[in-house]
């Protein structure tokens, strides 16, 4: 680890959410650094959590506190490009955290700047994604800025120590040691991990989901929404056109009232070991199904097939942290020119927990009744199907007759 002089930082930005971690470290470094904090809390969709923060982070020990209102950016600019890619981390991860994190760490650098900050401050463990995530972005944006990570440096070893940390220096707090798991919130999912969470043979307990109620209590009748999209993008529910986050916060409440978004996954994360994190993802869980099934109606097979290859990467890149890179940005270039067609509307019926696609209307469908039906048609003459299977398959015969010599 490269050592931080000390004497030289002056003054600190720390993202700070409020929570357990974060409270304690604006307390930490005030007095191990001996320096003038800044608490910067990134507003992503948190909603209750973000009440009193202002003077919560003060009566920590922050000098001033920025409560910067990013949920549009992270819309536009972080989850809908993620929604064009279909991204899906590992195939079920909707990257909540990952996309979050570049933007936040975008509006910190900001402040750093404005403040003329020495040093920027991140909560993220050791162990964890996040601390990859922030500190590349910080290295993009403000690669001058001294980076300080606590849980690399202090002596708090577990969540237990750091409540008891936060108890001795009267540090409010809602986490507690009967209850010790992390929670991450925003607009496009919660994510649980940690404490009780760690025992894989453990069942979640349903008390915990803030987003989502359980299929035993759903409604007894199925849901119908349409979702209408214009160039990949979502711009209407229900043929209602309303804002990114309006979209989203809607999507969140019929989804999570017909309990669509929960998995329980145990997944790779990028240090290198395995970690068990549920997520709820009710507007995500639908618009990535809404946005792939109208890409298969309106994208030829050879650039649609390559585009699925390409969002396996695309969502590594998002998890790994890689938000700023110059791959990421090229990978968006293509991404963005497959939307060019991708406009129309999809019906689904939600009920208990499942979604079925029950119509497809896209703009500019490559689909054509007369040509797919199984009925007598017009267009497609069955003998030239000999041809082209005797053309296709010429390699593997020829690699047969002569194996077999």
């Amino acid at each position: 680890m490269i050592l931080i002089n000390k004497s030289k930082i002056k003054k600190v930005v720390v993202a700070y959410s409020g929570g357990l971690d974060t409270s304690v470290i604006l307390s930490w470094v005030k007095e191990h650094y001996k320096c003038e904090v800044i608490a910067c809390c990134v507003d992503v969709g948190q909603g209750d959590e973000l009440e009193g923060l202002n003077e919560k982070a003060k009566k920590t020990g922050a000098s001033k506190a920025y409560i910067i209102d990013a949920k549009e950016e992270f819309v536009t600019n972080y989850i809908y490009p993620a929604l064009k890619a279909n991204a899906l981390y590992e195939g079920r991860y909707f990257l909540g955290t990952a996309l979050a994190r570049p933007v936040i760490a975008k509006k910190i650098a900001d402040v750093a700047k404005k403040e003329k900050a020495d040093a920027v401050c991140h909560g993220a463990t050791g162990k964890g994604n996040d601390q990859v995530r922030f500190e590349l972005a910080f290295k993009a944006l403000i690669s001058n800025v001294k980076i300080i990570a606590p849980w690399r440096e202090w002596d708090i070893k577990s969540r237990e120590d750091a409540i008891n940390y936060a108890k001795k220096k009267n540090i409010p707090i809602s986490v507690t040691k009967t209850k010790p798991y992390s929670s991450d919130a925003n607009l496009w999912h919660v994510s649980y991990e940690g404490g009780i969470l760690e025992n894989l043979n453990k069942e979640y307990d349903n008390t915990m989901f803030k987003m989502t109620i359980s299929p035993e209590n759903a409604p007894n009748k199925p849901t119908y929404i349409t979702i209408t999209f214009k160039r990949g993008i979502p711009i209407a529910l229900n043929d209602k056109k309303l804002q990114p986050v309006k979209l989203i916060t809607e999507l969140n409440k019929i989804a999570g009232t017909n309990s669509i978004g929960r998995v329980d996954i145990v997944e790779n994360r990028l240090v290198g070991m395995k970690s068990r994190g549920v997520y709820e993802s009710p507007a995500a869980t639908i618009l990535y199904m809404a946005h792939a099934e109208l890409e298969s109606v309106a994208i030829d097979r050879d650039t649609l097939h390559f585009k699925q290859f390409l969002s396996f990467k695309y969502a590594e890149i998002v998890y790994y942290g890689l938000w700023f890179s110059p791959l990421r940005q090229a990978l968006d270039a293509f991404i963005n020119s497959t939307q060019k067609y991708v406009s129309g509307s999809i019906k689904l019926k939600l009920y208990k927990g499942n979604i079925t696609i029950v119509s497809r209307d896209a703009k500019y469908s490559l689909y054509l009744k007369k040509l797919a039906t199984f009925e007598d048609d017009e267009i497609y003459n069955h003998k030239d199907a000999e041809g082209f299977i005797n053309l296709f398959g010429l390699p593997t015969k020829v690699s047969s007759v002569l194996r077999r010599k």
